[in-house]
C-alpha cells in the first residue's frame, strides 16, 4: 500500500509561487503520477500528471505555462510548481499514484482511476 503526504501549501498573493511537494512511502518508478485539485464546490480535477509509459507529461490548460511536475525517483518524491498564482487556483491539492500503464492525460482526466491518494494540502490565493 503506498501512502502518500502532501506538504507546501498556504496562503500566497495573486502572482505569488508555491512548491507543493509529495513524499511517498515506496519508490514511484512503477506508477502513473499527478497532481489534483478541488475547490469548494467543484469536483476534483486533474491539474498535471506524468505518465509511466514514457514520461510524457500533461497539464489542464487552465494551468500550462504557469504550473510544472516533476519527480525524483531516488527520493520518493514528486512536486508541483506553481507560479504566476490566481485566486481561482484556490483549493485543495492533493497527489496521487496510479497502477494502470496509460497515458499523462487519461491520468489526469479520470480521478477515479488513481489508485493512491494523499490527504491533501491547501493552497489559498489571496490578498
Amino acid at each position: 500500500q503506498l501512502q502518500l503526504v502532501e506538504s507546501g501549501g498556504g496562503l500566497v498573493q495573486p502572482g505569488g509561487s508555491l512548491r507543493l511537494s509529495c513524499a511517498a512511502s515506496g519508490t514511484l518508478d512503477n506508477y502513473g503520477i499527478g497532481w489534483f485539485r478541488q475547490a469548494p464546490g467543484k469536483e476534483r480535477e486533474g491539474v498535471s500528471c506524468i505518465s509511466k509509459n514514457d514520461g510524457s507529461t500533461y497539464y489542464a490548460d487552465s494551468v500550462k505555462g504557469r504550473f510544472t511536475i516533476s519527480r525524483d525517483n531516488v527520493k520518493k518524491m514528486m512536486y508541483l510548481q506553481m507560479n504566476s498564482l490566481y485566486p481561482e487556483d484556490t483549493a485543495v491539492y492533493y497527489c496521487a499514484a496510479a497502477h494502470p500503464q496509460t497515458t499523462a492525460k487519461a491520468l489526469c482526466i479520470t480521478p477515479r482511476g488513481m489508485d493512491y491518494w494523499g490527504t491533501g494540502t491547501p493552497v489559498i490565493v489571496s490578498s
